[in-house]
């Protein structure tokens, strides 16, 4: 078993991550299933039913927002107080930050059912604690999900297939290099600046980012330890002093 995250959204019990997965029921929605992230209270939140409201609110931002900054609008997500401080819903920020900004730019046609789609398609493979079980953080199929859109990629298809690959490589690449603890937010924030690169590279699209590493807030609310000096959006003077337990509902 390994140390406690953040807290149950039910009863507010620290959260306990298993190696070996246990049976839960979900107390939303009732669905029965394998849990590697549980409440010693018993309580349980199936994938679909965590994070609604953050989800929510990512859906709402992407879909509203004129920035064509993706990283400056990952981070008015980041200030949002549903948003947990760890958990796959900032693999949806990386998708919706990503593809609102692509379609602001005005030089590729976005539609309200693309961003939709990459959402659809995360949630498929996104699932809270799966970066420690699987290795692979949900940032990196957000990135893929819109650039697979972005260039018609599916099974059988040539250099679509290949070039969505090597943005998620990349990505990936490039969150290894942040990890020690896992922190979702540097992971989203490294993600999209790889994502702004390999587009201008690979198809001159072009996404002006005003800050590649903006200042985090939140690292005194990290349940696992920030990484301090060692992040490149660490910044002691801005840390925001946390005193209580981390936000309830969280899962990475």
């Amino acid at each position: 078993m390994a140390g406690n995250t953040e807290n149950c959204g039910v009863c507010g019990a620290p959260l306990q991550y298993v190696t070996v997965s246990k049976e839960a029921s979900c107390s939303v929605c009732g669905r029965k299933e394998k849990a590697h992230i549980v409440c010693p209270g018993r309580h349980y939140l199936c994938d679909s039913c965590h994070g609604l409201d953050a989800k929510k609110m990512v859906r709402e931002m992407s879909l509203l927002t004129l920035e064509t900054d993706p990283v400056q609008s990952a981070m008015a997500m980041f200030h949002q107080p549903v948003l947990p401080m760890l958990g796959c819903e900032h693999a949806y920020i990386a998708a919706g930050a990503l593809m609102s900004a692509i379609r602001n730019g005005g030089r590729v046609r976005i539609s309200n059912e693309d961003l939709e789609e990459a959402f659809q398609r995360l949630g498929r493979q996104a699932v809270g604690g799966y970066c420690g079980l699987t290795g692979v953080c949900g940032v990196v199929p957000a990135i893929g999900a819109c650039v697979s859109i972005l260039y018609g990629s599916k099974c059988g298809r040539d250099m679509e297939q290949r070039l969505t690959m090597e943005a998620t490589a990349r990505v990936a690449s490039e969150i290894l290099a942040l990890t020690g603890p896992s922190c979702c937010k540097a992971y989203t924030l490294a993600g999209l600046n790889v994502a702004v690169d390999f587009l201008k590279e690979a198809s001159g699209i072009l996404l002006p980012v005003r800050d590649r590493a903006p200042k985090c807030l939140w690292s005194a609310k990290h349940p696992h330890g920030c990484r301090r000096e060692r992040c490149p959006y660490f910044d002691a003077e801005k840390s925001v002093p946390f005193i209580g337990n981390p936000a309830p509902g969280g899962s990475c």
